[in-house]
């Protein structure tokens, strides 16, 4: 009898550099994943880290072959949305004099052609928020919990403001955002926030499933369909976010606040528990 052929060797992903050592980017054929990799600082995103996943799925979007792209994270954080306390160890100057739209991914993924799925692996706040619930699908760890916190950093996020209403229904988004509560995998699950809650451990595979379901769908096609389902979104008024991060005083006071880990001055001092919010 000849002899059986030997097994093949298993295939090394590509790896693609996005400007920042807190990404990993790695391509395995039709799926590429990117993760993020930050966990002193419990995932919290630099500006070159929101420009690279941003990069990322410019980058998945020019590739001639059809490829999904799973975002994830390490431990026990998805994302916790940006960096509050000034400590960014990948600043990159280039992105200096760059604001909102120029460096954050919310539209990139929002409007990618490309399949792009979330795979939640825990704490998804802020910015990692934002980015689950534009991606085409969210697939979530029954670990996970969430939260819209920026109104309690002094943050008007516009964003917010126009897309939750659509996923969860303006009585609950006004809920979310004037409290800034958390809720974890099932209440998310029974409020529309996301549509799939999967076992921890069958996350990475659940989430490559979804990406392979969604490269199944004619490209065109779904391209228009997205578009549609687009116009449920409010419009997002970049003009009063910017000045609200950039020029108000409550923002350099609830980003301050959060960096001394206590609570921000408009808080009233009777229920005032001196620690972060």
């Amino acid at each position: 009898m000849p002899d059986p052929k030997p097994a093949a060797a298993p295939q090394t992903p590509e790896r693609i550099d996005l400007g920042t050592r807190f990404l990993r980017f790695e391509r395995h054929g039709h799926l590429a994943i990117c993760t993020i990799d930050r966990p002193a600082a419990r995932n919290a995103l630099s500006s070159s880290m929101y420009f690279g996943i941003k990069r990322a799925v410019e980058i998945v979007n020019s590739w001639p072959d059809p490829t999904a792209l799973i975002l994830t994270g390490v431990g026990d954080v998805f994302a916790p949305g940006g960096e509050l306390r000034g400590k960014e160890e990948d600043r990159n100057p280039v992105l200096d004099h760059l604001t909102g739209a120029d460096i954050t991914p919310f539209e990139a993924v929002r409007h990618s052609f490309a399949p792009v799925v979330s795979a939640v692996n825990g704490i998804c706040q802020g910015g990692g928020l934002l980015i689950a619930m534009l991606s085409d699908v969210a697939v979530v760890s029954e670990r996970a919990t969430f939260r819209a916190p920026e109104l309690l950093r002094g943050i008007a996020d516009s964003g917010y403001a126009a897309y939750l209403p659509a996923h969860v229904g303006i009585a609950n988004a006004r809920d979310l955002l004037v409290t800034g509560r958390k809720l974890d995998a099932s209440e998310a699950l029974r409020m529309g926030l996301v549509s799939r809650v999967v076992p921890h451990e069958q996350l990475m595979d659940a989430a490559r499933a979804v990406a392979e379901d969604i490269l199944r769908t004619a490209p065109e096609a779904r391209m228009m369909v997205k578009r549609i389902l687009h116009d449920g979104y409010g419009h997002v008024d970049r003009m009063s976010m910017d000045w609200s991060l950039w020029r108000a005083g409550e923002a350099r006071e609830g980003m301050t606040a959060f960096a001394e880990k206590r609570s921000p001055a408009w808080v009233p001092k009777s229920i005032d528990s001196g620690k972060r919010l």
